[in-house]
């Protein structure tokens, strides 16, 4: 790199808006579990770009879809038919049972479409969301999102929204009235904690009236050991939200539309210009198909190792999730775990004050998690 290009990138977060509170860290490569920084340090990323690199940094599969894309189209528009949102439909479709999908760029925007859907559907503007949930930061996402420190600098927001706490059947039950037309909620609450519903909470909850849009923005793709973890709960959702891992790193949301839910939307209820794009979804086909019974069962016996190892740390009170999205709870600040893990070369998210997440790619060996886990308990004893 030149020098006068070296200081251009080096000045280039003062031209960024800080909208992010960024580690003094710039990843300049990735391969598989790992990541490199501009400096030639080497990290165990057990973030897994906050559960986005579902395969791992560059998995050759996605990678390969998405390049032979390039060299055929990339873009259309919605005005058209493409073969990549096609086939990428169906496969969700033959993942969830019958569905139709619209396709987005993001989890949030996934969210948006899921609160229009309902409204079309149902004729009812109301919604209940749970304290503590995370769906995003676009106003109709963030209205329903159970977290007040998110929401205060932005209100109002959308009328409408209640909020009851996980897997409180009674109060659930008591929230929903007559304007209900949608219960919203994430299988496990990821940003507020890495806290799993119960089964009997998601079965009440379909049992109601309302549309049941589950979040697996971030749960979905395999992160939990199923395709869907609304597959280990025995409710199937009338709609779905999916993105984060869907193309390993690049940019797609979705809602899917329970077949029994299908034909509120007619054309011109919703739209998004780059949603369904060919490249992203060449490579979300790959990942569906790359996330086969094999890679399940290494998801599931990575998740235990993860957990039995993270339990026996000194300083851990709980563990939470399904998995490869484990929370680990501590008695001290979880974002001065994350920041030591880092010069242990460990990369790591905290959700909450309390909470360290981990969510490294579904591919994570069972010596990579033994790394991980003597890194981490470096950081604790």
């Amino acid at each position: 790199m030149s020098a006068a290009l070296s200081d251009t990138v080096s000045q280039g977060i003062e031209r960024l808006l800080p909208a992010y509170a960024r580690a003094d860290l710039t990843l300049v490569r990735g391969d598989g579990c790992r990541v490199w920084d501009a400096d030639g340090g080497e990290y165990l990323d057990f973030g897994g770009g906050i559960a986005v690199v579902s395969l791992g940094h560059c998995h050759p599969a996605p990678l390969a879809a998405a390049a032979a894309q390039l060299d055929r189209l990339w873009h259309v528009s919605n005005l058209y038919r493409t073969e990549p949102a096609e086939e990428l439909a169906s496969l969700l479709s033959d993942r969830f049972g019958g569905a139709q999908a619209f396709f987005c760029n993001s989890g949030a925007e996934a969210i948006e479409a899921a609160l229009k859907y309902a409204r079309k559907a149902t004729g009812r503007t109301g919604v209940v969301a749970l304290e503590g949930g995370f769906h995003g930061r676009t106003l109709g996402a963030l209205s329903a999102t159970g977290q007040p420190a998110k929401r205060a600098p932005f209100d109002p927001l959308l009328a409408g929204v209640r909020f009851v706490p996980p897997n409180d059947v009674d109060a659930l039950r008591a929230a929903v009235d007559d304007e209900t037309g949608l219960i919203l909620l994430e299988p496990i609450l990821g940003e507020g904690g890495v806290i799993p519903l119960e089964p009997a909470f998601v079965e009440a909850a379909a049992e109601l009236e309302p549309l049941l849009c589950l979040d697996e923005v971030q749960t979905g793709a395999g992160r939990t050991g199923t395709f869907f973890t609304f597959e280990q709960l025995g409710v199937r959702p009338d709609l779905l939200a999916l993105a984060k891992g869907l193309a390993n790193g690049l940019p797609i949301g979705a809602l899917l539309v329970a077949d029994e839910a299908a034909g509120a939307f007619a054309p011109g209820d919703h739209g998004s210009t780059f949603g369904g794009n060919p490249v992203s979804c060449a490579a979300a086909s790959a990942v569906v198909e790359t996330v086969d019974g094999a890679l399940l069962a290494n998801v599931r016996e990575r998740g235990a190792q993860l957990v039995a190892g993270v339990e026996s740390l000194p300083g851990v009170i709980a563990v939470r999730g399904r998995g490869l999205l484990v929370g680990a709870v501590i008695a001290g600040d979880a974002s001065s775990v994350v920041e030591a893990a880092r010069t242990e070369g460990l990369l790591v998210l905290s959700a909450g004050d309390d909470v360290v997440r981990f969510a490294p790619p579904l591919t994570v060996t069972a010596a990579e998690v033994d790394e991980a886990l003597t890194a981490t308990k470096r950081i604790f004893c």
